[in-house]
């Protein structure tokens, strides 16, 4: 049941509100998290955390237990089908978690569940936001079925189709074609690639990334000109056949799951509007490339939950500090799409740099750092 008051209200209970929501109890901070699903989803989703991404959960007591649930990968490979043109390592990283933690979303969601109900915290099921009043004070938030909450702070931590975002005028920039077609699965593949690494194949057609996943399946994510509307094993299968390995080629055996989704590259205009607050989808979106896209957005929540907890004057800061580093990564990932999807007339210049790269010590470690999703240090 809804209380009538609380300090900050959460909307969302994916990783970004869990996460803030996590942040927030461990300073004390009276938070309710609200979710429009009557179940969290059991499907896998994004499917890594990066070194940079654990340091910051560590702070909030949840590094270490997602650790234990994934696979650690010590290396990322870039791959023109049966050619390396680069392997990152991660080994090497400065921090104790040194590498690609490679997870369900699902269990990453399941393990900031964990860590919120131990700090006596709970996400209340199915509340769909329909109405937001906003004061002097704070806000009213209305839900589906007439209950309302009275909050001094709303979180909009609701995705990419952000209704808090939606009712706070909040603008969310970006161009008006459809945006990039995606086909993503996780498959089971007899295949020769190491189940130790994540590779990016790069192909004109666009990138494919083949992930391993703790439960032995494959995480294919791809741009494709024109997705299926009920992705099957073959399209995944002719997605490898086209992109993947040659000479030993990959054989999808079966399928868990799989689906399709467009992106666009857009960025919420503000991240503030009074007691608004974005944080995640709700505030970037971009290209799956370099899977940085959940990683920011948990990165964000706990710069947020500390923020709120410090008090009114930190909330412009997190609001001038994390949306420059949205178009940082926004940028990183529009240039590595750029990069797979090269013509046939410029492969030869970007894979002369890929090679540059990867036999250059200090440029290796540069790009692993940032895949890695460390962050300069905020301005005092």
């Amino acid at each position: 049941m809804l209380p009538e008051h609380t300090d900050v209200l959460v909307v969302g209970a994916g990783p970004t509100g869990l996460a803030v929501a996590a942040t927030l109890a461990g300073h004390g901070v009276a938070t309710t998290v609200v979710d429009r699903l009557a179940e969290p989803p059991v499907t896998s989703r994004a499917a890594v955390v990066h070194a940079g991404t654990l340091e910051v959960l560590d702070r909030i007591g949840v590094a270490d237990p997602l650790a234990a649930r994934g696979l650690h990968s010590t290396r990322f490979c870039v791959r023109d089908r049966d050619r390396l043109l680069v392997t990152v390592p991660f080994d090497r990283l400065p921090s104790r978690y040194p590498y690609a933690l490679l997870i369900s979303q699902a269990d990453t969601e399941a393990a900031l569940t964990d860590r919120l109900t131990a700090l006596g915290g709970r996400v209340l099921r199915p509340y769909e936001l329909t109405g937001l009043d906003l004061d002097g004070g704070g806000a009213t938030a209305r839900f589906a079925g007439g209950d309302e909450v009275r909050a001094r702070w709303v979180v909009g931590a609701d995705g990419m189709h952000s209704r808090v975002r939606e009712l706070a005028g909040i603008g969310f920039g970006g161009p008006a074609d459809p945006g990039e077609s995606f086909l993503l699965a996780d498959v089971r593949v007899d295949s020769a690639l190491p189940r130790d690494q994540v590779s990016l194949f790069l192909s004109r057609s666009g990138p494919l990334i083949w992930a391993p996943l703790p439960d032995g399946t494959v995480r294919l994510v791809a741009t494709v000109a024109d997705a299926p509307r009920e992705p099957q094993a073959r399209h995944f299968q002719a997605l490898l056949d086209e992109r993947g390995p040659a000479r030993r080629p990959d054989r999808v055996t079966g399928m868990a799951w799989g689906s399709r989704f467009r992106i666009h590259h857009r960025i919420a205009s503000s991240y503030r509007s009074g007691p608004v607050l974005l944080a995640g989808d709700a505030a970037h979106v971009h290209s799956p490339a370099g899977g940085q896209g959940m990683n920011l957005g948990l990165r964000d929540a706990v710069a947020l939950g500390d923020a709120l907890a410090a008090g009114p004057q930190a909330l412009d800061g997190y609001a001038a500090d994390r949306r420059p580093r949205a178009e940082e990564v926004l940028g990183f990932a529009a240039g590595l799409t750029r990069l797979a999807a090269a013509p046939p007339a410029l492969r030869p210049v970007r894979d002369l740099l890929l090679r540059t790269v990867s036999v250059l010590p200090p440029a290796r470690q540069r790009l692993a750092v940032r895949l890695a999703g460390f962050e300069p240090a905020s301005p005092a």
